[in-house]
């Protein structure tokens, strides 16, 4: 395992994060996949990884929860199926749950604003289910259900946390409940990249992206998911222009993969 120090995000590559806060490790969206090897997407679509991941699945430490987004090739890859602690519960939509659980996982399915949680020595974990859209209007229905995710840490020994995950899901009406319930949001982590198949928009692009932090406007962001692969067609500086135009009330921190940003975000962190 790498230094990484205990409280922290540490970026793997694509929407995999390792996130640790007052003793709680949680996994998010695992890809492992080398570069050059190919995930499935869907619909008879493959798509070819240009990215390594900054760290390989046996080094992960101890996991309490895997939380994930939904059931794509980009997100859950063949090396996750095969390598990952099926005794781990994976929080996941309820289609995905169904599918993991058929192939011997521990899953939690939630469905939106439904939770869950974890509790040790005073301190709870707690996973909260919010809206995602992966597909523009009715076409949604033809590509897995996704969802985004709050996650909810407190304890005894160190401040709240609330982290905003936002999955594969495009800026729509129902996002804005989420600033309603939950107004204080210390860090979003935003998958962007526009992502397209077929020619449909299926992820954020640097416009949406923006769009999304001035809906849900957590005090930090960082931007994932967004050069690993062909599909990703909106880069990173399309996201960065459009906050230094923009100029949103969150702070854009990017974190590289391999880095880790110190959770809470200090302000000593520069991009």
């Amino acid at each position: 395992m790498d230094d990484a120090p205990a409280g922290g995000l540490h970026f793997i590559g694509t929407a995999t994060t390792l996130i640790r806060y007052a003793g709680f490790t949680v996994l998010t969206d695992p890809n492992f996949l080398h570069r050059g090897q190919r995930a499935y997407l869907g619909k008879g679509r493959w798509t070819t990884r240009r990215t390594e991941p900054a760290m390989g699945i046996g080094e992960l430490p101890e996991l309490d929860l895997v939380v994930l987004s939904h059931l794509h090739g980009d997100h859950f890859d063949r090396v996750a199926k095969e390598g990952l602690d099926r005794s781990v519960p994976i929080v996941t939509t309820p289609p995905a749950a169904r599918r993991l659980s058929r192939w011997g996982f521990t899953t939690r399915a939630l469905r939106t604003w439904q939770s869950t949680a974890v509790h040790r020595d005073g301190a709870m974990l707690r996973v909260i289910s919010l809206p995602g859209r992966h597909a523009p209007g009715p076409l949604h229905a033809l590509f897995p259900p996704v969802m985004g995710s709050l996650l909810e840490i407190t304890s005894p020994d160190a401040p709240a946390l609330r982290i905003y995950l936002s999955g594969d899901t495009l800026v729509y009406d129902d996002l804005r409940e989420i600033a309603v319930r939950y107004p204080d949001l210390e860090l979003g982590v935003l998958h962007l990249g526009g992502t397209k198949v077929f020619g449909l928009l299926l992820t954020m692009d640097g416009r949406q992206g923006v769009d999304l932090l001035e809906i849900v406007r957590p005090r930090h962001a960082v931007p994932v998911h967004y050069d690993d692969y062909p599909v990703f067609r909106s880069p990173l500086s399309d996201f960065l222009d459009e906050v230094d135009r923009r100029r949103p009330s969150s702070r854009v921190v990017t974190v590289g993969r391999g880095e880790t940003l110190p959770l809470p975000v200090t302000a000593s962190w520069t991009s």
